[in-house]
């Protein structure tokens, strides 16, 4: 049973809504759009596929790209405009890949950082981006180390590239 009520249920429901509306509105002031995280995905995995560390990782993994960019591209509206029409748990496939280290990570964030800056509108837009990348890369790689080493692999991430 609910404490508080259908009416706080539907303010709880109502507050999440505005809070969504609200990161997409900034993130679409500064320019990260629909649009902008469409192009960026393709731009950022098309790189990815021709690198000479990444792109066989995902070459094993992937069989068809055009579903893998689609989810992605929810990915990222998700995670920049808080729209939660991702549903997936990244961890899982990032702690599945043997030997996934730092090197990856901060490769990763490089190649990201370089396609970001390549197609920067609005500095802000590239710090926001950015920053939600890194996030995102030292959460897995701490994931990915702590299920690895246990504990000690706690702060793996603390060396990873900034944009």
């Amino acid at each position: 049973m609910m404490a508080g009520g259908p009416d706080q249920a539907a303010s709880a429901v109502d507050h999440v809504r505005q809070a969504r509306e609200r990161k997409r509105a900034e993130a679409e002031a500064i320019g990260v759009d629909a649009r902008y995280i469409d192009d960026l995905v393709e731009r950022f995995y098309s790189r990815i596929r021709t690198d000479e560390l990444l792109g066989p990782i995902f070459a094993d993994r992937i069989a068809s790209w055009g579903p893998h960019l689609a989810r992605m591209k929810q990915f990222w509206r998700s995670i920049l405009h808080n729209s939660g029409e991702y549903s997936g748990n990244p961890m899982i496939k990032h702690t599945a890949i043997p030997d996934l280290g730092e090197a990856h990570f901060a490769r990763w964030l490089e190649l990201f950082y370089r396609t970001l800056r390549e197609g920067e509108g609005d500095p802000r837009a590239t710090a926001l981006v950015g920053q939600r990348a890194r996030m995102i890369a030292e959460s897995l790689l701490t994931g990915v180390t702590v299920q690895r080493d246990g504990v000690a692999g706690g702060r793996a991430g603390r060396n990873l590239p900034h944009v």
